[in-house]
């Protein structure tokens, strides 16, 4: 009895640990996977990318040039999206994002870190996506954040980057459609024709959800809210978060929904400051033209 008592204790006390260790833990948003030499051609480092991801079980669905020197390749895995098809609004986590730039003469290869995603996204934990990145690409360093954030700084319902910003579930009501097939048709069709700018990265079902739910990527290429406007003022670090992009938006049954850019820029870049050359201020516009464009996507008058 007493040793029954003893190992019950003990495991109580591991578990108090764990939890306390869970608690405690910092995310990041991004990880620097590998570098590869500047001599070699984006093609290549693009190609490598994309094969190795395959040969780790992921499906390679999107790949977008922002701009120069710089590819975006976008992959579903299975655990992904299981874990999106089980939380409010998962979606909008279903696809993993990975840069390839040139940066001071060499490749950066880097990623979205599935761990800080998961978290900010109410998402179940995604160890085997994290362990497939990590395989295929590398996992060298963790940036996007000077110290990171707590789960319980960043989850849903508590991250937003200050008075008044909005949070996770804040998100934008773009518009309603008579049904889902022409929520999905009007927007692929937009995207292809470039409307307002924008280009088409991808078109992802997320299966076993309670209502019909596809998620669309896609590129802004010029004006306010545009990805090159955005990132060369905000983004000037030693590693680069462009995983950032692209932006989704979400047919959930007859709804377009969408990430409040406000939210999604802030959780992506936590560190940046409101003033100074490289702070929010200097994109103040940029919120209202990434929603213009998506409007405009969705077909919506006005």
């Amino acid at each position: 009895m007493e040793k029954r008592q003893w190992l019950g204790c003990c495991l109580a006390a591991g578990l108090t640990v764990s939890t306390v260790a869970v608690a405690h833990t910092r995310y990041k948003p991004f990880i620097l996977g590998h570098t590869a030499a500047g001599s070699e051609a984006m093609t290549q480092v693009v190609a490598a990318t994309r094969k190795a991801l395959m040969a780790d079980g992921f499906h390679v669905v999107g790949q977008y040039v922002p701009f120069r020197r710089t590819t975006i390749v976008c992959a579903t895995y299975p655990e992904m999206l299981n874990a999106a098809a089980h939380a409010k609004n998962g979606g909008f986590g279903a696809v993993e994002r990975v840069s390839i730039t040139k940066v001071h003469g060499k490749w950066q290869v880097s990623y979205v870190n599935p761990d800080y995603l998961a978290v900010a996204y109410g998402l179940r934990p995604l160890p085997k996506t994290e362990m497939a990145l990590k395989t295929a690409l590398g996992a060298k360093t963790p940036f996007g954040s000077r110290r990171g954030l707590t789960r319980d700084e960043l989850k849903p319902g508590n991250y937003h980057y200050a008075l008044f910003m909005p949070y996770f579930n804040n998100v934008d009501h773009v518009r309603r459609f008579p049904n889902h097939a022409a929520a999905v048709n009007t927007i692929r069709a937009n995207l292809m024709k470039h409307v307002a700018t924008s280009s088409f990265v991808y078109e992802v079902n997320v299966p076993g959800t309670p209502k019909p739910t596809t998620v669309f990527g896609f590129g802004i290429k010029s004006g306010k809210g545009g990805d090159h406007h955005i990132l060369h003022i905000i983004d000037v670090h030693r590693y680069r978060g462009y995983a950032y992009l692209p932006y989704e938006m979400m047919v959930v049954g007859r709804r377009v929904i969408a990430l409040r850019p406000r939210y999604r820029i802030a959780v992506n870049f936590p560190d940046t400051s409101m003033m100074g050359s490289h702070g929010f201020m200097n994109i103040m516009s940029a919120p209202g033209a990434i929603r213009k464009v998506m409007k405009e996507v969705a077909g919506r008058k006005g």
